[in-house]
């Protein structure tokens, strides 16, 4: 099924969406029917039958046999991902979505019983704000915005040249080149006020951006103030490889890589306990770590 670069993806995209929620399912829950796909995208059975014995025929076979007692099917114990990596992130990002537009739209009915999402505060981006922050990135173009912080609350005119768009785990913000500053910084979509104006064409992009574009790995361990018994538990929880985790991360990225891992940058000040996990190579991550660009 793979395709090379050269070649047109052989499967229609909606149905490859279903052919991945098929998978998706049928491994991580152990009992797929058509109902799961009648109420998820709103197909008749007919046709979500259809797509079943399409994914058994054409996509895995082998890889689902229906069971009687469970009145749907199950996966074969010798079955291989096709369209999915067969890894649980899939499945439980599968879930939280299906979550968040159960939310919005109560009467959808996406098989979500039995998990629960933690959300996090959704920040105030306008739609009029992030469509020319879009249009200047994918244009190298300079953008004349508003912008507070908490050193300037009051609004101050920039001109920044976005390129990159990144989400951190709690909130976006913008990578761009800074005319005041003269600088590569990060800007949270949330503080921009008004509508940016796009100005003309900008000779910064990312190909200036150094912290960008240099890649450093995190080098991730139980913290050693635990005792062995329980640092093997930290070390299976985190699927580490001989007592470690490596993590390949953008230089500008650090800070925010370790706040998603929880990781205080001064190890001492953490209670082991709560964190568990610490940065090994902590000195060579230093010129990220406090950097203001």
């Amino acid at each position: 099924m793979t395709a090379t670069h050269s070649d047109p993806w052989p499967i229609r995209w909606d149905l490859l969406v279903r052919y991945r929620y098929i998978e998706t399912i049928a491994l991580w829950e152990g009992r797929l029917t058509t109902r799961h796909l009648c109420e998820t995208f709103g197909i008749g059975r007919q046709q979500a039958s259809k797509d079943i014995n399409r994914y058994i025929r054409d996509i895995g076979p082998g890889n689902l046999v229906y069971d009687a007692s469970l009145k749907g099917y199950m996966p074969a114990a010798e079955f291989r991902p096709r369209v999915t990596e067969g890894v649980a992130d899939e499945y439980l990002h599968l879930m939280a979505r299906n979550n968040e537009l159960s939310n919005v739209f109560e009467s959808l009915a996406l098989n979500v019983a039995n998990i629960e999402v933690l959300r996090v505060p959704v920040r105030d981006v306008r739609p009029e704000v992030l469509r020319p922050i879009m249009q200047a990135a994918r244009q190298r173009k300079r953008l004349e915005v508003d912008y507070v912080s908490l050193h300037n609350p009051d609004r101050e005119g920039r001109i920044i040249v976005p390129h990159t768009l990144v989400f951190t785990g709690l909130r976006w913000h913008v990578r761009a080149w800074c005319e005041k500053n003269q600088a590569y910084r990060d800007f949270v979509l949330s503080r921009f006020r008004d509508i940016p104006e796009i100005l003309d064409d900008s000779s910064q992009g990312v190909e200036q951006d150094d912290d960008w574009n240099t890649h450093v790995t995190l080098r991730v361990v139980p913290d050693p103030r635990l005792n062995p018994a329980q640092q093997q538990v930290v070390a299976t929880d985190y699927g580490m490889q001989d007592g470690a985790l490596d993590i390949t991360v953008r230089g500008r990225l650090v800070p925010y890589a370790l706040k998603l891992l929880h990781i205080d940058p001064e190890p001492a000040l953490a209670d082991p306990m709560a964190q568990q996990i610490v940065v090994e190579n902590r000195t060579q991550l230093a010129p990220w770590l406090f950097s203001a660009g």
